[in-house]
C-alpha cells in the first residue's frame, strides 16, 4: 500500500473539515477513523489553524504530515459532504485510488453561491434583527440598507485591500454605524439603536464563541482558548468601529 498517498488522503479530508468550520473533535475523530479503517493507528492533532497527522507503517517507519489552515468561515454544505464521505469510506473501505479520488472531489465539487445571494443574506439578516430589537418596518428597511453596505465591504472591498479579519470587522462596524446615522438624519423619528444593533449582529462571532465554549468543555483547551481569543478580538473590533463612527458622525 502507498502509505504516503494514504496519509495525503487522510490529511486532505481533515483539511476540508477544518476549512468548512468543523469542530476540532470532529476533525480529529474523522481522520482517525478513516485511517484506522485502512489498518493504521494514527495520531491526529488539530487546532484552528493547523492539522498534524502521523502514523507508523507496518515496518515501523513513522510518517507525519502537517497542513496549515488559512483563515476561513463556515460552510455547512461542505461540512455535511465531508461527514457523509468519511462515513462511507469507513464502512466500505474502497481501494485507495478510488477513495482518494472521492476526497479530492470535495474541493472540485464545492458549491459556491453567487455574490448577490450573500449580499441578500446580509441585508435580510440585518432587517430581521432590527425588527427583533424593537424596530418598525422602516427601521428594518434601513437596517437592510446598512447590512448591504457591510456586505459589500466584507465581500468585495476589505479582502481585496488585504486587510485582516480584525481591520475588516472594525471598518464594517464603522460603516454600519455611519450609514445608520445618515439614514436616521433623514427621518429622525426612527430607532437608531435598533438599526445599528440589527446590522452589527451580522458581524457578531456567535458560532465561533459557541464552538470555543464547547471545545473548552470537551477538553480541547488550546483550540478553545484560540477561538475565544479570536471571538473577543472580533467583538473588540465591532465596539471600536462603532465608537469611532459615533465620534465622527455625531
Amino acid at each position: 500500500m502507498d502509505y504516503d498517498a494514504l496519509l495525503n488522503m487522510g490529511t486532505e479530508l481533515g483539511y476540508q473539515l477544518m476549512y468548512s468550520g468543523a469542530e476540532i473533535y470532529r476533525v480529529e475523530e474523522s481522520v482517525r477513523r478513516l485511517l484506522t479503517a485502512y489498518g493504521l493507528q494514527p495520531q491526529v492533532f488539530a487546532i484552528p489553524n493547523c492539522l498534524i497527522v502521523s502514523f507508523n507503517t507496518p515496518t515501523g517507519h513513522p510518517i507525519t504530515q502537517m497542513r496549515r489552515i488559512p483563515a476561513h468561515g463556515t460552510d455547512i454544505e461542505l461540512l455535511e459532504r465531508c461527514n457523509d464521505l468519511c462515513r462511507r469510506l469507513c464502512q466500505e473501505v474502497p481501494p485507495l485510488e478510488e477513495a482518494k479520488a472521492q476526497v479530492d472531489a470535495l474541493e472540485k465539487e464545492r458549491h459556491l453561491y453567487p455574490g448577490w445571494v450573500f449580499l441578500l443574506g446580509y441585508a435580510a439578516a440585518s432587517g430581521f434583527f432590527a425588527a427583533f430589537f424593537g424596530g418598525d418596518l422602516l427601521d428594518s428597511l434601513y437596517a437592510g440598507v446598512c447590512g448591504l453596505a457591510v456586505g459589500v465591504w466584507m465581500l468585495y472591498v476589505g479582502g481585496r485591500l488585504g486587510f485582516n479579519g480584525f481591520i475588516q470587522t472594525l471598518f464594517g462596524a464603522a460603516i454600519a454605524s455611519l450609514v445608520a446615522l445618515a439614514l436616521v438624519n433623514l427621518t429622525p423619528q426612527q430607532n437608531l439603536d435598533a438599526i445599528t444593533i440589527g446590522t452589527l449582529m451580522v458581524l457578531v462571532p456567535g458560532r465561533a464563541l459557541t464552538n470555543a465554549m464547547w471545545e473548552i468543555m470537551a477538553g480541547d483547551i488550546i483550540s478553545g482558548v484560540n477561538r475565544t481569543a479570536e471571538a473577543l478580538l472580533t467583538a473588540a473590533a465591532i465596539a471600536l468601529g462603532v465608537v469611532v463612527a459615533l465620534a465622527v458622525g455625531q
